[in-house]
């Protein structure tokens, strides 16, 4: 378990993540994947962690915090995104935001892992469908996906669940089920979309719930496969 002041530096990164990245993360979004960094642990599953569609590296950096708070020092995080923004909308996505936006830099990433002096991640610019076929890990413990759109959640679907390790994660970002959470954020229908056409409509992910709008889909890969 971490120590006193490892927990203190977890409370205080939490806290100005919060106040200075709420565009990314939120007070349901952190301690939910807290709980999956913990697992890892506890479980003693194998392999990276990957975030593909990472942003200004906000989550990257709660991750590598908390990888280095369980004693996880050596496990490695790799970060995909275009850093071009958002691309072009699909006809399953709704008119809600123009391509180009959330545009990053992976200076910004860099810059803020070594304002909190964490080891960044490695950085793999370029569009999903460009660097997950060759740049993935071999073996995934856990993914975050965070692509917003259809085309985006379905290629990092392809792409992660055949190297999740067994008993491995995931957890897809905007994934709203209103029938299971009807507080959940529905905004970016194409995601949901995305799952069902990968899994089928008997989807098996889990719907996690936090005290707002949190849209989160969890699948766990069966530990005897």
């Amino acid at each position: 378990m971490p120590g006193h002041a490892t927990t203190a530096v977890l409370h205080e990164l939490s806290d100005w993540l919060l106040e200075h990245h709420s565009d990314t993360v939120d007070a349901d979004r952190l301690p939910a994947i807290r709980t999956e960094i913990e697992r890892l642990v506890v479980d003693e599953i194998p392999g990276a962690v990957v975030e593909l569609g990472c942003f200004k590296g906000a989550m990257a950096l709660w991750m590598r915090a908390l990888l280095d708070a369980t004693g996880q020092q050596q496990r490695p995080i790799h970060v995909y995104d275009s850093f071009q923004g958002l691309p072009e909308r699909g006809e399953k996505d709704p008119e809600l935001f123009p391509s180009g936006f959330l545009r990053a830099e992976p200076e910004e990433i860099l810059a803020l892992h070594d304002r909190w002096g964490c080891t960044p991640p490695t950085i793999h610019p370029g569009w999903f469908a460009d660097t997950l076929p060759n740049r993935l890990p071999a073996e995934i413990a856990f993914a975050y996906l965070d692509g917003d759109y259809y085309d985006s959640i379905r290629t990092c679907l392809d792409a992660c669940v055949p190297r999740l390790a067994p008993g491995g994660a995931l957890i897809v970002d905007d994934y709203a089920d209103l029938q299971a959470n009807p507080k959940a954020w529905a905004g970016l229908p194409g995601v949901k979309a995305a799952c069902e056409d990968f899994f089928g409509t008997q989807s098996p992910l889990e719907v996690l719930f936090g005290d707002g709008d949190l849209a989160f889909g969890r699948y766990v890969i069966p530990s005897g496969r």
